[in-house]
């Protein structure tokens, strides 16, 4: 190893370090989450008010672990020093300054809780619902309401019948525990209950946490085991493997689109997924253009009533969509664009790979906490070893065969006229919704 080489990966591992220090108390979702008693007393009040959360509520309940002023001017010295550090123009310096740059616009966000302005940065973090899709000019909210219609058709209804929410959340860490330890081998990863999330899980670190107000199905289970384990937690001990580019193991929001999708992509290419799962990620999209629409919280959570989800679902999608925002309208969260957009554009990216001859880069995508862009740049460095190959991997990435067939085949179906399809084939399927029984969760001898 030369001398050279020896200096510019020690340099990285010490940028790498100061950034994952200087970020390490910027912790987004702890300092938006509503108490648990907000939800009480929305359905006391028989969900005809506002939750009542305010920006005082936020200053109050979650104060910010950190000085925002100090934090930005670190992350601003931490800029100016990565040329001089790393050369002019090299690839990983500029990846360290975009997510440093990313870290500067979260502090801006938190900075402005429960403001107009928490919405502008929310956007410039995770965009907006009427964004177009990457190399495309599809709008996102329109991909969302085309997934909203295809996953709330009736059958997706009897699909899911079989699949009761029985398992309680000691029952789901003991079930994750045992399916996952064995993918983690020789590390710290664990499952535990928690009370601190608004979600029914999340993963951190090398834990995933399990809400402990929650009700689980098999499907649930299966779902958590590749979205949370498989990608959350494997992109993040991956990254911890790295010997000189740390900072993958920790993300900013310019990894969540990559993240999301990739998670909502493995469950399903294992056949994980399910009909209410697909449409509660694309009800998403829908719900965010509301209130960037100047909706307030009464009218995402009752569009959804109308649309025939329970009230408790419909109270979960507004909260998500309104946290750190105004209740009121006018400000909201955009983050949960992040699964359709990242599923979407994260297709498109395997597609254009195998296409391109370069199917070899994929893996890469489990390297770390990384955005597509970031992909191309960093496996030359894989072949250089500055940055190592993941180690955790799903089998269908370890194993790139089938994945190959599969996208390849994808790839060549996706100029077939589906409605011209349906249409042909239309007449076969009239008389089987006249015994829907025959079909839907009854078996034939």
């Amino acid at each position: 190893m030369t001398s050279d080489a020896t200096s510019y990966k020690t340099a990285l591992r010490a940028l790498s370090d100061e950034l994952i220090r200087i970020q390490k108390p910027i912790l987004i979702l702890d300092a938006i989450k509503w108490p648990h008693d907000v939800e009480k007393r929305f359905f006391e009040n028989g969900a005809n008010a506002l939750p009542t959360v305010c920006r005082e509520d936020y200053l109050r309940n979650n104060p910010l672990s950190f000085n925002a002023a100090e934090i930005d001017a670190q992350l601003k010295n931490f800029q100016q020093r990565l040329d001089s550090a790393l050369g002019h123009g090299d690839a990983l310096g500029q990846i360290l300054w975009q997510t440093a740059e990313q870290y500067r616009s979260v502090v801006d966000l938190l900075e402005h809780r429960g403001q107009k302005a928490f919405l502008t940065a929310s956007r410039r973090l995770y965009g907006s619902a009427r964004d177009r899709l990457r190399g495309d000019s599809l709008p996102l909210i329109d991909m969302g309401k085309r997934l909203c219609s295809i996953f709330s058709l009736p059958a997706a209804h009897h699909l899911a019948s079989p699949y009761p929410k029985v398992i309680d959340a000691t029952g789901a860490v003991e079930m994750l525990s045992q399916r996952l330890k064995p993918f983690f081998p020789d590390t710290a990863f664990t499952v535990r209950e928690t009370d601190g999330i608004v979600s029914d899980a999340s993963a951190g670190g090398d834990c995933i946490k399990i809400n402990r107000h929650a009700q689980f199905s098999l499907l649930d289970i299966q779902v958590l085991e590749v979205h949370e384990g498989w990608v959350h937690v494997g992109t993040t001990l991956n990254g911890r493997r790295q010997p000189w580019a740390s900072w993958l193991s920790v993300g900013s929001p310019r990894i969540t689109a990559l993240q999301e999708g990739l998670a909502v992509l493995i469950e399903t290419l294992t056949f994980s997924s399910f009909p209410g799962r697909a449409r509660k990620i694309s009800d998403r999209v829908v719900a965010i253009d509301i209130a960037e629409q100047g909706g307030d919280f009464l009218d995402v959570y009752r569009h959804f009533v109308g649309q025939g989800l329970s009230n408790k679902e419909s109270y979960k999608i507004a909260q998500r969509v309104f946290r750190g925002g105004m209740v009121e309208g006018g400000a909201c969260f955009t983050k949960d664009l992040s699964y359709v957009r990242g599923f979407v554009e994260t297709v498109n990216f395997i597609r254009s790979a195998i296409l391109s001859d370069v199917p070899e880069i994929l893996p890469m995508l489990f390297v770390g906490k990384v955005s597509l862009e970031d992909v191309p740049h960093l496996y030359p460095y894989c072949q250089e070893g500055i940055i190592e190959a993941p180690h955790y991997l799903p089998p269908m990435f370890r194993d790139l065969n089938g994945l190959y067939v599969w996208f390849g085949l994808s790839s060549g179906l996706a100029d077939i006229n589906i409605h011209s399809v349906q249409e042909h084939f239309q007449t076969l399927f009239e008389h089987l919704k006249a015994a829907p029984d025959a079909i839907h969760g009854t078996k034939c001898d």
